[in-house]
């Protein structure tokens, strides 16, 4: 394919053109990036998503998601790096055209009582909570105004170093595919998640403004003291095996006090109660608030007075905080 920088106007646009289409063209790549970075620390919620809003009719939702994801960090990274021809742009154009089709969708939804209030499409993961109008106002601002400025003076766009930026491209596109294949398996929940050491449990909230459900409220023992904290899913049999190793840490006299949350409904608690006679305290937690704290289940932390102190991929290390291990390992 030529490069159409081949047949170039007789005279140089203006300096001020050239440094707005590079700059309107550098945002959008970034802006492209930084959510392509959100999808790679959980790319297991991003497969949930497009699921959601039913984009895998041809292909797997996995594939799907694998396509967005080379989509935006390759695109991202050719705009950011100054590569603005028209087979960068053109894709582009298309992209943002979808991504407003899509948030503006998820707007006319929820507006209509559709679908529910205060969701967003998930474009920048669960470390930015948008509602439904949020999204879309925002991406208008953010993406078709930075769109419209990459295409002034791009066929003054240097060529120099062509082909190593796309090697870069290319290099950066492969690697960033590479992460979200290995991604769940990494330990980036504390980057990937709400939940991390210092966290303040009075600022993990979910829902706009006015109307958020912070874990505070749900929990209010968790402002004071100090606690052992695992979230769990009460149906899956894995976790169903481990209530006798917690009861035996609750047994042996621990000095941090063993608390479960999970979203499961009060009949489903109950039937766990029954089934596996639970000494420890379970409280239940809204859906849409207890998934900004984890890509898998279970995950746990520690708290001190409102703060967590650390966090832990599965079940913590229980024999770091029990008070008796001799008792504990007879129970």
């Amino acid at each position: 394919m030529k490069d159409d920088a081949a047949s170039l106007p007789p005279h140089s646009p203006p300096a001020w053109k050239k440094v707005l289409g590079y700059g309107g063209g550098a945002f959008l790549g970034l802006v492209l990036l930084v959510a392509a970075w959100a999808k790679l620390l959980d790319p297991d919620a991003f497969v949930e998503q497009i699921h959601l809003e039913g984009l895998d009719f041809l292909l797997s939702a996995k594939a799907v998601a694998f396509i967005a994801l080379a989509l935006e960090v390759g695109l991202g990274m050719a705009l950011l790096l100054g590569i603005r021809r028209l087979w960068v742009l053109v894709p582009s154009s298309f992209l943002v055209a979808f991504f407003l089709w899509l948030t503006g969708r998820n707007f006319w939804l929820t507006a209509r009582g559709l679908r529910e209030e205060g969701t967003s499409c998930g474009c920048f993961g669960s470390l930015v909570e948008r509602t439904a109008s949020e999204a879309f106002w925002q991406d208008i601002l953010l993406l078709v105004p930075a769109l419209l400025l990459a295409f002034l003076a791009r066929r003054w766009g240097s060529t120099a170093w062509l082909a190593p930026r796309w090697a870069v491209v290319g290099l950066a596109t492969a690697l960033s595919l590479f992460v979200a294949w290995k991604s769940p398996q990494l330990p980036l929940d504390n980057l990937a998640t709400r939940l991390k050491p210092g966290a303040q449990v009075g600022q993990l909230c979910a829902g706009p403004e006015g109307e958020s459900i912070c874990l505070v409220t749900m929990v209010p023992e968790f402002a004071q003291g100090s606690y052992l904290v695992v979230l769990a899913d009460l149906q899956d049999p894995a976790f169903g095996e481990s209530v006798e190793r917690l009861n035996s840490y609750v047994a042996s006299g621990p000095e941090l006090p063993l608390w479960v949350l999970s979203d499961d409904s009060l009949e489903e608690q109950q039937a766990f109660f029954w089934q596996f006679a639970p000494r420890f305290e379970i409280r239940s937690i809204p859906e849409e608030l207890i998934h900004l704290f984890y890509r898998r289940l279970p995950r746990s932390f520690t708290l001190e007075e409102g703060a967590v102190v650390s966090t832990f991929s599965g079940l913590p290390p229980l024999d770091d905080f029990s008070g008796d291990p001799a008792l504990a390992a007879a129970q």
